[in-house]
């Protein structure tokens, strides 16, 4: 690179900071044959623009900063599915797979410093920690080692993000595992002559309890005219049914039990009932579940269907009201503003956070994560942003704490993340490029061996055990590699091979505990040395 790119790169941090994102993003944009590396590029694009501008410096702070963002929005996100998952079979199948891949990963190191002497045990538990991308597990290395451990770290921290992703990427692309998901699911209606003899006489409120979930009676027509379905209305020969769904082969099949279809009746009869959505951003709605939804009987209203991000959701008395839902309602015209004053209707509403919560959540997470907690034979421990991860996890699974609302819209959570996710890579990329080039140069091929080993090991124990001995599904085991890996760039990779939310409730599932546990093993080979 010219002299003087160097020198103008130097002096302007910020320019070469969003240059890295923006060709990191134009770089993972490209697909082959199905494998992009998306964010994760921006990691890559920042190695090789500091190895290139050795005196381009940026504050650690601006990492730091991206890295909170990220793992506060994902535990705000995720944390009642975090939790759930800790007491479910396959939560706790998760967590023995990660484990079993971290001990391993240790394992294999250990053998590298037993047959290499070479290496010493400083440098390899900092390889360790790289291969693992766990700053946390690093600092504890330091701690006991000096500053040995970084040099270890500095080369197998790139490794520990590009191998995951390499693995993951060549299995989904070998394999082409199934992958069910939800992401275009669309509500779908059948207009129903009913003639079936077995249901006349029977009441809505019977038959609807006899429907599959998700498939529900919004309405009926007699007489000429639409009315919403009560419970008590008794079904009788001429009516015909509007029945909805979100699986479409489903809804045919329950509609054959009534009689035959026959479209466009009611659905073009707009005088006694019409459709309209509205957006959730009624703070005394926001949290509720559809079955404590009180809509006055004046209103004469039926939810039909409900839309989060970009998928229809089945009706269930346990589906929970989010801000920026859209609620799909069947009413009289003249009932739409007091609907609308009951919902919110704010568009403004889905990207509206609590700052005040964030705050005050972030200072809680950080402050739980400095505490230092006494452990038998290894001293002093803290959790540093495992700790910050913890607190948002139980903060989204209480959702608000008196007058603090931890709860954030979807799509104000994924700015949030994603930009905290962006920053964090390039800041980790243009800080170490010179270190990783210069440590290359020196003792490039033992380490790139001792990272590759440890890495490669930890993904694949991790599938193998999750895979083909507890059968779970691939989106879930790319989150738990995420995980057990511990770096934000693989989840990002994972969500783009896997589009469903399983990747981050498996990360979220296992990250923190896996952070735990790779400090605790660090300090526990320190303790041992000494």
């Amino acid at each position: 690179m010219p002299a003087y790119v160097g020198h103008f790169l130097t002096a302007q941090p910020l320019l070469a900071l969003f240059l890295t994102i923006a060709v990191g993003y134009l770089l993972g944009a490209v697909n082959i044959k199905g494998f992009a590396l998306g964010s994760g590029a921006v990691l890559f694009v920042g190695l090789g623009l500091g190895a290139a501008v050795p005196t381009l410096s940026l504050p650690p702070l601006l990492g730091n900063l991206g890295l909170l963002l990220f793992l506060y929005g994902v535990g705000i996100a995720y944390g009642a599915q975090f939790w759930r998952g800790l007491s479910s079979a396959d939560g706790a199948r998760a967590n023995i797979a990660a484990a079993t891949a971290v001990m391993c990963a240790l394992a294999l190191m250990l053998a590298f410093v037993h047959w290499m002497p070479a290496l010493s045990l400083g440098e390899a538990l900092g390889a360790f920690a790289g291969a693992g991308t766990s700053t946390a597990a690093l600092q504890a290395a330091l701690a006991a080692f000096g500053t040995g451990p970084a040099t270890g770290y500095s080369v197998a921290y790139p490794l520990g993000v590009a191998v995951p992703i390499l693995m993951l990427g060549i299995y989904n692309a070998l394999r082409k595992p199934a992958i069910a998901t939800r992401a275009a699911s669309t509500m779908h209606v059948e207009e129903i002559d009913v003639d079936e003899f077995s249901v006349l006489g029977m009441t809505l409120g019977e038959a609807a309890r006899r429907l599959p979930d998700g498939i529900a009676i919004a309405a009926i027509r007699r007489g000429h005219r639409n009315l919403v379905a009560d419970e008590a209305t008794r079904i009788e020969t001429g009516d015909v049914l509007l029945v909805t769904g979100i699986d479409q082969a489903l809804l045919h099949d329950v509609a054959t039990r009534f009689g035959k279809t026959h479209p466009g009746r009611m659905l073009r009869d707009r005088n006694d009932l019409d459709y309209e959505r509205f957006f959730i951003s009624n703070p005394a709605l926001i949290g509720q579940s559809l079955s404590t939804l009180a809509i006055p009987a004046a209103l004469n209203a039926r939810i039909l269907h409900l839309r989060r991000s970009d998928a229809d959701l089945p009706l269930t008395s346990e589906r929970i009201l989010e801000a920026g839902d859209r609620i799909g309602v069947l009413a009289p015209r003249a009932s739409f503003p007091a609907l609308r004053q009951l919902f919110g209707d704010s568009v403004r509403s889905t990207g509206d956070v609590s700052y005040i919560g964030i705050g005050v959540g972030v200072t809680l997470g950080l402050g739980f994560g400095a505490i230092h907690w006494p452990l038998p034979l290894l001293g002093q421990v803290s959790l540093g942003f495992a700790g910050l991860l913890l607190v948002a996890l139980l903060l989204g699974w209480r959702r608000s704490s008196g007058p603090f609302q931890w709860a954030m819209p979807i799509s104000a959570n994924l700015v949030l993340r994603n930009f905290g996710l962006t920053l964090f890579l390039a800041v980790v990329g243009l800080s170490s490029g010179a270190t990783f080039a210069a440590t290359i140069a020196a003792n490039g091929l033992l380490y790139l061996l001792l990272g590759s080993a440890i890495v490669a090991v930890l993904v694949a124990v991790t599938m193998a055990i999750a895979l083909l001995v507890f059968r779970l599904p691939f989106d879930s085991v790319a989150g738990i590699v995420a995980g057990a890996t511990g770096n934000p760039a693989i989840l990002a990779f994972a969500n783009r091979i896997a589009p469903t939310d399983r990747p981050d409730i498996g990360y979220a599932m296992i990250f923190p505990s896996m952070t735990v546990l790779k400090i605790l093993l660090v300090q526990l080979v320190g303790v041992w040395a000494t």
